[in-house]
C-alpha cells in the first residue's frame, strides 16, 4: 500500500514526527488513504480527517512502519509496540487518538 504524505524514510516517518518511534500510518476513515500523521493528511487533502468511529474499531486501519502489518485499531490500541517486529511505538501518540479514533 501507498502510505501518502510527507514521508522521510521507508518507516512511515514523516517531517512532522520522526522519531526512533514514529513508525505507523493510518488509514483514515474520511478517505480510505495511509498517512503518517494527522498534519500529513491536513497538508495533503482538501477535507478534515474524519475519526473512525467507535463501532469501526474492528478495521484494519493501523499499519506498522518497519514490518508492514496491518492492525485493526482495537489491536493497536492494546499495545505498546508491534506484536510482528517488536518496533515501539511512540506513547505521545495517544495523545492524538482522538484525531483517528472516536473514543
Amino acid at each position: 500500500m501507498i502510505v501518502h504524505g510527507q514521508t522521510v524514510d521507508d518507516q512511515t516517518r514523516c517531517v512532522h514526527y520522526a522519531t526512533e518511534l514514529d513508525v505507523i500510518a493510518i488509514r483514515f476513515a474520511c478517505c480510505d488513504r495511509w498517512y503518517p500523521c494527522h498534519a500529513c493528511h491536513a497538508a495533503s487533502e482538501s477535507h478534515p480527517g474524519t475519526p473512525w468511529p467507535r463501532d469501526a474499531f474492528g478495521e484494519h486501519a493501523v499499519l506498522c512502519g518497519v514490518c508492514r502489518t496491518q492492525f485493526t485499531i482495537d489491536e493497536y490500541l492494546a499495545v505498546k509496540a508491534c506484536p510482528t517486529c517488536s518496533a515501539g511505538f511512540n506513547p505521545g501518540c495517544r495523545l492524538h487518538h482522538d484525531l483517528y479514533f472516536t473514543r
